[in-house]
């Protein structure tokens, strides 16, 4: 049953006879347009589906000039076989200006023949050679160099600079034999291809590729600010911020709602701004910590982002998480969903990856995370660091391609990270600051990677640690990460 069917028999169950005949009346009007301040969904992408459709070709570009394959030949056999078929033989060069004559020290590339068979081909430029023997054109010497840096992968053709951004250029395939784009134009309706006729630039058909110009600084981790409470110095005992990161991180229990339950069950008494101001001094430690004990890496990493609001606007958390112990190997909060925030997030999750490790990121259809892949691949092999990673899609919530079907169950685990995290930080409504949510993200991690529990793994944290497992009570534990936290970065 369908939706409309579904939704006919709710009308039916919540309205009766005169009620449904006014819903008709009302659907009438909107659909003869007698009420413009109402009218139908837009089905404009649905007529449509390939309509400014952006997608990232998995295929990079070609970094060298594609040569065209020649068989190499011998030119005493090709003046035998021309003797055999012709019945005599093939006579040299006879030049009739001594300056038009081939340097003696020339030879075919091809078909090594001596430079009696040689002759310019084009006059007095001197500059193209043919051979009389194999019938093979080349330069004495090249005047240019390409200027072209990619060549189409499909059909080899020279990219040429189509676009220019302040940290990208878009190079694009020009060839219309290119059996990308024969493929891709096949793959349209007959109504897109009568608009693409009218709006060309809107449909992505040739190969493109992105240039990405980013810098170290571009490429900069968010991390919790500097906090202006210092843990070595505070006036409280060590253990009430056990507490206050036990309640307000690991439970999942609000600022205010922590002071109270520290007022009325331990008879601590301190305000909500105190509880936040202990919890951002302890994220700032706890970050670095995060990322120096991150764990062996397996060979799978699925990656998602989730949305969150900060100061009412919304902001996206990526999140990297390993196939085996379930740990979370990068995290990171930005501002939107791009390439930039997601080329950060798969730089992390493959810091520690040792150069002859295979990494593959599983993610959704954003074409952002297959771009940032495009980038850290071609720092890699510039660098010569190691394998380049590889990408696999998860496309929708059913498995509509095999590539969906294999990839399904990685694609579930990060879907399942999001929903604990959005548990963890839902108490908070919203974010007042940038600092504040990147605080809050990373105690989380440090909560689910260290001292939360996981079921897969028979109740063990992601990230065993002895001397943790030996302490039975959770702000104890808290207080254990926080004391090798300070010991180490101090």
């Amino acid at each position: 049953m369908d939706r409309i069917s579904r939704l006919v028999i709710w009308i039916c169950s919540k309205f009766d006879r005169e009620q449904i005949v006014r819903i008709v009346a009302e659907l009438t009007d909107i659909l003869q347009n007698r009420n413009p301040e109402v009218l139908p969904k837009d089905d404009f992408k649905k007529k449509y589906p390939n309509y400014r459709n952006y997608f990232v070709d998995p295929a990079p570009p070609l970094t060298t000039a594609p040569t065209p394959e020649k068989p190499a030949l011998n030119w005493q056999e090709l003046l035998a076989a021309f003797e055999r078929e012709n019945g005599h033989s093939l006579a040299p060069i006879r030049h009739r200006r001594p300056a038009l004559q081939v340097p003696p020290a020339t030879t075919c590339p091809r078909c090594q023949a001596p430079a009696d068979y040689l002759y310019f081909n084009d006059g007095q430029k001197r500059s193209q050679i043919c051979c009389k023997v194999c019938e093979e054109l080349f330069q004495l010497a090249k005047r240019h160099r390409p200027v072209t840096k990619y060549w189409c992968p499909h059909c080899q053709a020279a990219l040429f600079r189509w676009k220019q951004h302040d940290l990208e250029i878009i190079y694009k395939c020009p060839n219309d034999n290119c059996p990308a784009y024969l493929k891709a134009k096949q793959q349209l309706s007959p109504e897109e291809k009568s608009l693409q006729q009218q709006r060309s630039s809107q449909f992505k058909l040739h190969y493109q590729y992105r240039e990405h110009h980013y810098t170290e600084e571009h490429l900069k981790h968010a991390a919790p600010s500097p906090a202006r409470v210092d843990l070595l110095r505070i006036h409280h005992p060590p253990h009430w911020v056990g507490l206050i990161l036990a309640f307000y991180v690991s439970f999942a229990i609000g600022a205010r709602k922590t002071a109270l339950m520290l007022r009325q069950l331990f008879g601590i008494s301190l305000s909500h701004q105190t509880v936040l101001n202990y919890a951002e001094a302890a994220a700032f430690h706890c970050h670095r910590f995060n990322l120096a004990h991150k764990g062996a890496l397996d060979t799978h990493l699925s990656g998602d982002e989730t949305y969150i609001k900060i100061c009412g606007e919304h902001a996206y958390v990526f999140f990297f998480l390993s196939e085996m112990r379930r740990q979370i190997v990068a995290y990171h909060v930005a501002d939107s969903r791009g390439t930039l925030p997601a080329t950060v997030a798969m730089k992390e999750a493959g810091r520690t990856a040792s150069p002859e490790q295979a990494l593959s990121f599983i993610t959704d259809g954003n074409p952002a995370y297959p771009d940032g892949l495009h980038f850290l691949n071609a720092q890699r092999q510039a660098q010569a660091s190691g394998q380049p990673f590889t990408h696999h899609k998860v496309i929708g919530l059913q498995n509509l391609d095999s590539e969906s079907e294999e990839y399904r169950r990685y694609k579930q685990l990060i879907e399942r990270l999001n929903r604990t995290y959005k548990h963890h930080i839902r108490v908070a409504n919203g974010f007042g600051s940038w600092n504040g949510a990147i605080a809050l993200t990373a105690l989380f991690v440090t909560h689910y990677n260290f001292l939360r529990p996981h079921m897969a793994l028979n109740y063990q944290a992601p990230i065993p640690d002895a001397e943790l497992a030996a302490i039975p009570l959770l702000q104890n534990q808290w207080c254990h990460v926080i004391d090798r936290c300070t010991a180490v970065l101090n």
